[in-house]
C-alpha cells in the first residue's frame, strides 16, 4: 500500500513510537475509545516494554494513527494490543497501513486482535485486511459489550 498524500501534498510518516510519544497516544486513545481508553500505566508499559512493536502515523509532527503489537513467539501468534486512527485521518488507509507494518515487523504465522461487538467500522477494516472471527470473550468491554477475537493467518512467515 502506497502512503497517502495528505491534503497539504506531504505524505504521511510511519514511525517506531517511542515513550517519547505517551501523551499524544493516551490522548488519541481517549478520543478512539472514551470508556476503553488505556490506563497510563499500562499505556507506559506498551510504550517502553522489550519486543513490544509500536509504531505511530505522524503528520507534519500530529499523531494521525498507532499500532502495538504484541509477538508471543512460543505461540507463534502476535497480538495487536491496540490500533487507533484519529478521527481527522480515518477513511485514509492509515489502519490498514498499520496493521501491514505491525503484521510485518512482528513476524508471526497468526496475528489476534479484539474489537467491540458494537463496533462495526473496525471489523470492516479488519476482514478486508485478511482477519476473522475466532471467538467471542463474553462481557470483556466496559459496559459489560462482548469481544470479538479476530485471527489472520500470515501467509510465508
Amino acid at each position: 500500500m502506497s502512503t497517502p498524500i495528505l491534503d497539504h501534498g506531504k505524505p504521511l510518516e510511519y514511525l517506531p513510537a517511542t515513550l517519547w510519544d505517551l501523551g499524544a497516544v493516551r490522548e488519541l486513545e481517549r478520543i478512539s475509545f472514551e470508556l476503553d481508553a488505556w490506563p497510563l500505566i499500562e499505556m507506559i508499559g506498551v510504550l517502553s516494554l522489550p519486543g513490544i512493536e509500536r509504531w505511530k502515523a505522524v503528520d507534519n509532527d500530529r499523531l494521525a494513527g498507532f499500532i502495538a503489537a504484541d509477538p508471543k513467539r512460543g505461540e507463534q501468534l502476535a497480538w495487536i494490543a491496540t490500533i487507533a486512527v484519529h478521527p481527522d485521518y480515518r477513511g485514509r488507509g492509515i489502519g490498514a497501513e498499520l496493521l501491514r507494518i505491525a503484521e510485518e515487523r512482528c513476524g508471526m504465522p497468526r496475528m489476534r486482535l479484539m474489537v467491540r461487538v458494537s463496533n462495526h467500522s473496525a471489523q470492516r477494516l479488519y476482514q478486508r485486511s485478511g482477519y476473522a472471527q475466532v471467538d467471542v470473550w463474553p462481557r470483556y468491554y466496559y459496559g459489560g459489550e462482548d469481544a470479538l477475537v479476530m485471527e489472520k493467518i500470515i501467509a510465508n512467515s
